[in-house]
């Protein structure tokens, strides 16, 4: 709780490579919570987007745009007080430093996946620009939570519902997170 009685928002950023089941971990998260969502995809440039769906990685220069356009988001979403969740492959400690720079709500949840699950669901997947053979770039560049930051690993194995319900407690642990419509109780 802030000084002033208010809680603090929060913005759940899910992440990890492509096929952890990222989006729908993040919609059903934020439909339980009543919170905003956006998908990070959506705030790609259309040079990525294409760069991706030609079968290339983007590299660091078409990530930082990327990240900066999701970090505003946030900020318009946090400076309001909104609880958020908006997906982020965020495969590297320095993009999730960007997006936590100067953003206290920022919180972090690393959806794992076994790799042959990951090729599998990306290879079952239609009308998505990332092909299955950018996946193996993504596991190469992915670097895991560290202990400093925010956030946690949640397997991303079980039904969607069961590691939305592991994401809820382990994020209540750590942020106590209310549904929109809760308010604080006035103290006496």
């Amino acid at each position: 709780m802030q000084a002033d009685g208010t809680v603090p928002p929060t913005t759940v950023v899910v992440m990890g490579v492509s096929g952890a089941g990222k989006t729908t971990v993040a919609e059903r998260l934020a439909e339980r919570l009543g919170w905003e969502f956006a998908e990070g995809d959506d705030f790609h440039p259309r040079a990525n987007v294409e760069k991706m769906a030609a079968g290339r990685p983007l590299d660091d220069d078409d990530r930082w745009p990327w990240l900066r356009t999701i970090g505003g988001w946030i900020d318009q979403r946090e400076a309001t007080g909104r609880s958020v969740v908006v997906t982020c492959s965020a495969l590297k400690r320095s993009y999730r430093d960007l997006l936590r720079e100067g953003r206290p709500s920022v919180w972090f949840a690393h959806v794992t996946v076994d790799p042959e699950l990951l090729r599998f669901r990306i290879e079952g997947r239609t009308g998505h620009y990332m092909p299955a053979s950018l996946l193996d770039s993504q596991l190469a560049t992915l670097e895991p939570l560290q202990p400093d930051e925010a956030g946690a690993e949640i397997s991303g194995a079980g039904s969607p519902d069961g590691v939305v319900d592991d994401l809820i407690a382990t994020l209540g642990r750590d942020r106590a997170p209310r549904s929109s419509t809760d308010r604080p109780e006035a103290s006496p």
